[in-house]
């Protein structure tokens, strides 16, 4: 099928047009009907609200844990194969990669952002249909190499993926300085884990609570090789690009910033992973002392409720949405995305 004609399709779907989807394949058809009308049994949309609410109060630091902890750790593994053949990170396209990254966290813990109608539960089925299309991709390109690699985004990585982005950063976050309550991590950990069900994620290996996603993160690590020139590329290209997603223009300010990130990225994944990732020595504990001294400084010194309104605006501001029609459905049309139309 033409991308285009596809697109349409998928857009019709995922914004409940079924007017549209009038010729669409039968297991199109199929899919979004169960989307519409399947939910898991678990499924408790209450159990959301808590995360919402100290996500937005802590939103910069929530990030900052997300992309130098978990993004960096997560290409730490075969995943960042994908990345490299495709060369979604380390090109132009970077900022619009992460972009989305952010906009989907922003969207995934907007109060009610995730029931059908509204943008989490979108995005959330945009990335998907994403997922889909690069695996399609790479199982026709002579690049990825079953016989080594197994299946492109395999439901394994992905179930380790969700694990890594949910209780990872929770961790990660608590390093930075976010404090949860035990509600608020179970609430967060709901949060991610409906999100992996939408992902397709099978329910043997998409966890049921924190404890089991410890479990899948800590098995996955065992069977992830070594850290190969891949993923050293892809997690350096991720810091690197840290600059060019918050807009620093000047380069001397953006090496700065490339130090930071450099900094807490290695306190955080620890010392044994960043030194395989090839990251430069950086003292990351005072790093660490530094950040967290500046953003207590400003909770003390400035109005609480400022503060909460800059970390939205913060978050909204290096997040990518399209102004003009919102959440874009256009899907990559060939596996090198330098010759990919745009998505």
């Amino acid at each position: 099928m033409k991308p285009d004609k596809f697109n349409r399709f998928v857009r019709a779907g995922i914004e409940q047009k079924e007017e549209f989807l009038v010729g669409a394949p039968d297991s199109l058809r199929e899919f979004f009907h169960k989307v519409d009308n399947t939910k898991p049994s678990w499924l408790n949309y209450e159990s959301f609200r808590p995360s919402c609410r100290v996500v937005y109060k802590n939103a910069g630091l929530v990030l900052a844990a997300f992309v130098a902890g978990v993004l960096v750790e997560g290409f730490s593994t075969m995943i960042a194969k994908s990345f490299r053949i495709t060369g979604r990170v380390g090109s132009k396209n970077t900022k619009r990669r992460l972009g989305y990254n952010s906009r989907h966290l922003l969207e995934m813990f907007y109060p009610d952002g995730m029931l059908r109608p509204n943008d989490g539960f979108k995005m959330t089925l945009r990335i998907r249909f994403v997922h889909a299309k690069v695996r399609y991709l790479l199982n026709h390109s002579d690049e990825w190499d079953h016989e080594a690699w197994g299946h492109p985004l395999s439901a394994a990585h992905l179930g380790y993926a969700i694990s890594v982005f949910s209780m990872r950063t929770l961790h990660f976050s608590k390093l930075l300085g976010v404090r949860f309550s035990k509600k608020e991590q179970e609430s967060f950990m709901d949060t991610f884990r409906y999100v992996g069900y939408l992902f397709g994620i099978p329910d043997a290996i998409l966890y049921e609570n924190k404890k089991e996603a410890k479990q899948i993160f800590k098995i996955g690590l065992l069977c992830e090789p070594y850290p190969d020139e891949d993923s050293v590329y892809v997690a350096n290209q991720l810091v690197r690009a840290v600059p060019l997603v918050v807009g620093i223009e000047n380069a001397e300010e953006a090496e700065e910033q490339i130090k930071l990130g450099y900094a807490l990225s290695r306190v955080l994944i620890g010392r044994k992973r960043a030194d395989a990732l090839q990251f430069p020595n950086y003292n990351g504990f005072i790093a660490l002392l530094l950040f967290r001294s500046r953003i207590f400084l400003e909770s003390v010194l400035k109005d609480t409720r400022f503060i909460r309104r800059k970390n939205f605006l913060e978050l909204l501001g290096i997040s990518s949405f399209d102004e003009i029609i919102g959440i874009s459905y256009e899907l990559p049309t060939h596996v090198k995305d330098a010759l990919s139309q745009e998505w």
